[in-house]
C-alpha cells in the first residue's frame, strides 16, 4: 500500500507506483515517475522528467531531476532515468540531460551513492556503481558497470571510466581510465589493476595473471604505445577481459588515456 505523509507534496500528473513510501516534506513534480516499492525517507526533492526504478531508497536532502548546471541548457524536456534497487544517501544530486548532450542522464541498477555524491548532466553510469561521499562526475561522463569511486574523487567532463575500475579517494581524474584499472592521486595516474575487486568477484587466478601480463606489456614495456596495443591484441585476442581494455582504448573518447607515471618523472 502506498503511503504519502501529509506534509509531502505530490503534484498532479506524477506517476506513483504500488507500495511506495513518501516521507515528510518530500516534493514530487508533475513529470516524475516513481517505481513500485520505492522509499523516499524525508525532505527528498524530485522534479523534471525523472524516472526512478523499483525499490530504490532515497534519503533526506537528495535532489533529483533538477536542471543541468550548464549555460548551454535551454529549458528543454530532457530526462533523468535512475535504475532499480539503488541506494541514494543524504544530499545526493543528479541532473537532467542537455539538449546538445543527448537529452538524457542515466544511472543503472543497484547503485550505491553515498552522501553528497553528484551525477552531472548527460552522464551514463552503469550497474552496481559505488560512489563514496562527495564523489563527483562532470558533464557527459561515461562510467561502466561495478566502478568504485572513492570519497571526494572527481572526473573531468567527457571522461570515461571503464567497467570494474577503481578511482581512489580525492583523485582528480582528467583522463580516461581503462576497465579494471586502479587510479589514484591529483592528478590521477594509473597505478595498476583493481586486483582486490577482481578477487572479490571470484575471477579465477589464471585470468588475473593473464590480465597482469597484458597490463605490463601494454603500459610498462618499451616501444610505441600503438605497437604495444597491437601486440597485446594479437597475443590476448581470445581473452575477453583483456579485450575489454583493448576495445575501450580503440574506441577512444574526448579525453586522453590515463597512464602510469614514467620513470623519468621521478
Amino acid at each position: 500500500m502506498t503511503a504519502i505523509d501529509e506534509t509531502a507534496r505530490v503534484a498532479p500528473g506524477a506517476a506513483i507506483g504500488a507500495d511506495v513510501s513518501i516521507g515528510p516534506y518530500c516534493l514530487i513534480g508533475p513529470n516524475v515517475a516513481i517505481g513500485d516499492g520505492c522509499r523516499l525517507i524525508a525532505h527528498v526533492h524530485v522534479t523534471g522528467h525523472t524516472t526512478i526504478g523499483a525499490r530504490t531508497v532515497i534519503y533526506p536532502y537528495s535532489s533529483l531531476g533538477t536542471p543541468p548546471q550548464s549555460k548551454h541548457y535551454r529549458g528543454g524536456e530532457t530526462r533523468l532515468v535512475i535504475g532499480a534497487d539503488c541506494d541514494l544517501r543524504e544530499g545526493v544530486t543528479m541532473n537532467l540531460g542537455t539538449e546538445d548532450g543527448g537529452g538524457l542522464t542515466t544511472v543503472g541498477d543497484r547503485g550505491f551513492f553515498m552522501a553528497n555524491s553528484h551525477v552531472a548532466h548527460d552522464c551514463h553510469v552503469g550497474d552496481d556503481a559505488v560512489f563514496a561521499n562527495c564523489a563527483t562526475l562532470g558533464g557527459h561522463c561515461v562510467v561502466g558497470d561495478s566502478v568504485i569511486m572513492g570519497g571526494f574523487a572527481a572526473v573531468h567532463q567527457f571522461g570515461r571510466i571503464g567497467s570494474f575500475a577503481m578511482v581512489g579517494g580525492q583523485a582528480a581524474v582528467r583522463a580516461d581510465v581503462i576497465p579494471y584499472g586502479l587510479v589514484m592521486g591529483n592528478h590521477a595516474r594509473l597505478e595498476g589493476l583493481n586486483i582486490v575487486g577482481l578477487k572479490r568477484r571470484q575471477y579465477p587466478r589464471e585470468r588475473i595473471h593473464a590480465l597482469r601480463r597484458a597490463f605490463a606489456k601494454l603500459f610498462l614495456a618499451p616501444g610505441l604505445f600503438a605497437q604495444r596495443l597491437a601486440q597485446v591484441e594479437q597475443e590476448f585476442g581470445s581473452d575477453d577481459i583483456v579485450m575489454q581494455i583493448v576495445t575501450f582504448i580503440r574506441v577512444g573518447g574526448r579525453r586522453p588515456l590515463c597512464q602510469p607515471r614514467r620513470v623519468d618523472e621521478g
